[in-house]
Parts: structure tokens; C-alpha cells; sequence
């Protein structure tokens, strides 16, 4: 496994953000949401393409607190601009499972 020290690891910005905003994204190949979310005053807003449908509906979504990597390039994803990659890990089954805090926590704090 290659190891890139702690520098490499504060060098990802991972915040807290609260999602205001689910949309249907039907032109991606496989199921997926558009989110919206709100990453605070320093940050603002985001939108990420998330392939979550198994777990979450958008009602499941709604105000969640996601954490999500904000210092990465834009990538375009069919028609949709993704501006940050929410973060989860797989499932036995391969399917991704949101990480978040335990607890309320101000949006657009860093991990750390």
C-alpha cells in the first residue's frame, strides 16, 4: 500500500455540508441523484452526482449531513457538472452507504 504521510491526507478537504437539494438524473448510465449541497459561508453550495439509489431516496436525503471532498476538479458526468465527491464506503453487496457525523455539527467544517 503506498503511504503519502499525513501531508498528503490534510492536503484532502473533506467538509461536512448539508443537502438542500435531490434531483432525478436520468441521463446517468447508472441509477444516481444530483445533489445540492450546502457546504456553508466559506464554501457555498456544490453539486455532486451520487450512485446511492439502492439506500437512500431523496426523502432519506433531505437536510442529511454528507461529507464531501471540496478541493477536486469539476467533472462533467453526462450533462451534469459534478463540483465534489460525497463520500461513502461500499456494502457487502457493493453498494455505497454515506458517511456521516454521529452528531449535528456545524456545515462546512473540515475533517480532520
Amino acid at each position: 500500500m503506498d503511504t503519502g504521510g499525513f501531508d498528503a491526507f490534510m492536503g484532502a478537504d473533506m467538509r461536512v455540508g448539508r443537502v438542500v437539494a435531490v434531483d432525478n438524473f436520468p441521463e446517468a448510465r447508472k441509477p444516481a441523484w444530483k445533489l445540492t449541497i450546502d457546504f456553508g459561508d466559506k464554501i457555498g453550495t456544490r453539486r455532486s452526482s451520487v450512485q446511492i439509489v439502492d439506500h437512500y431516496g431523496k426523502e432519506d436525503l433531505m437536510e442529511r449531513l454528507v461529507v464531501g471532498l471540496v478541493n477536486v476538479a469539476p467533472r462533467q458526468i453526462g450533462p451534469f457538472m459534478s463540483e465534489c465527491l460525497t463520500l461513502g464506503f461500499p456494502d457487502a453487496g457493493g453498494k455505497v452507504v454515506l458517511i456521516q457525523p454521529e452528531r449535528d455539527v456545524p456545515i462546512g467544517g473540515r475533517m480532520f
